[in-house]
């Protein structure tokens, strides 16, 4: 599936391809390929974007997954370098094995990387992508937090760039990862850092060599009710004895007659530990994003970086504004 955020019904000729490498496993599958393009869709553009999906091969599908990838026409990141892309967006996934250099889609990672690394466009990588990224290039190991940051916390800018001038001095960030990479181990290594949290370490970093690579730990793309969704998932699990703990609740996300409720469910999962309670989950208590006027922290950030490739493209002066006002026409073409 090619999607096209277009103002108006110009000639696809005309505009900044972005490719999609969507590696979320399947119950997060179809949700963050929505979410990706509603962050897309947030700006409003005089150049059209044009967004082409990919799969990682290695990434554990079930049949529904694969369907899925089919029914949309995900190509093969293997197809990547065929695919005249001017931009490139990679998503984490969800670990299985404390070492990133043994999952099964390592090598596949691998030779994306290099790609874009030597031909390719300029990239933005998510979570574990940013992880592996780094850990691919520069050897920066990842390393276990105490337990899984996941929430919202408040990140401020601790070092000007052209891609957080129209940032807030405060940002809402969203996180949901099992393991960080630190500040230290970025800037020994020449990483630029953008964005941090006390509480949350860094969330927005560049590396600036053929092209600008923008990198965020957390999650860009999430929209108000992601974090309630992913919680909601994992207490079915827990229901279901694919995990063992009952989830914590995210962080600075819940209000606080929501939290009363979601504790009294606790107490009930924990006392009849079986998978049709789940249905008693107070599923009001998840936010959800409004139908028009929102907008993710990470969105400025994000206009910037394709303002930027847009520029290089063609050229400044024709490139048109990637500036808030009317919104673009929002469509499918296969």
């Amino acid at each position: 599936m090619t999607l096209v955020l277009a103002q108006g019904s110009g000639p696809t000729e005309r505009c900044v391809h972005v490719g999609l490498v969507n590696n979320m496993p399947d119950s997060a599958l179809a949700g963050t390929e929505r979410q990706f393009f509603n962050l897309l869709r947030t700006q409003p553009q005089v150049v059209p974007v044009q967004v082409n999906l990919f799969y990682l091969p290695g990434i554990p599908r079930s049949s529904a997954g694969q369907a899925h990838l089919e029914k949309n026409l995900y190509r093969s990141a293997a197809n990547l370098q065929d695919a005249q892309l001017d931009a490139l967006i990679v998503t984490g996934t969800e670990p299985r094995l404390p070492d990133l250099r043994e999952e099964p889609y390592w090598g596949a990672m691998a030779e994306l990387l290099d790609w874009a690394e030597r031909d390719g466009p300029p990239v933005t990588l998510s979570c574990l992508a940013a992880h592996a990224a780094v850990l691919h290039f520069d050897g920066i190991e990842r390393r276990r937090l105490p337990q899984k940051l996941f929430g919202v916390f408040d990140h401020v800018k601790v070092e000007w760039s052209t891609l957080t001038e129209c940032l807030a001095p405060v940002l809402r960030v969203a996180h949901s990862r099992c393991n960080e990479i630190s500040a230290q181990a970025l800037a020994r290594c020449g990483y630029q850092i953008l964005t941090q949290a006390p509480d949350a370490g860094v969330d927005l970093f560049i590396r600036q060599r053929r092209n600008t690579w923008l990198f965020f730990q957390g999650h860009p793309e999430y929209d108000p009710g992601a974090l309630g969704r992913e919680f909601h998932r994992e207490a079915r699990r827990f229901l279901l004895r694919e995990r063992e703990s009952y989830p914590p609740l995210p962080a600075n996300y819940f209000g606080e007659t929501d939290v009363e409720l979601l504790a009294r469910f606790e107490a009930r999962a924990l006392a009849d530990r079986t998978e049709t309670i789940i249905e008693e989950f107070p599923s009001s208590a998840i936010p959800r994003a409004p139908s028009e006027g929102w907008r993710s922290p990470a969105s400025g950030a994000f206009r910037l970086w394709l303002q930027q490739i847009a520029d290089s493209k063609f050229g400044k002066a024709n490139s048109g504004n990637l500036r808030y006002g009317d919104r673009p026409a929002f469509a499918h073409s296969r």
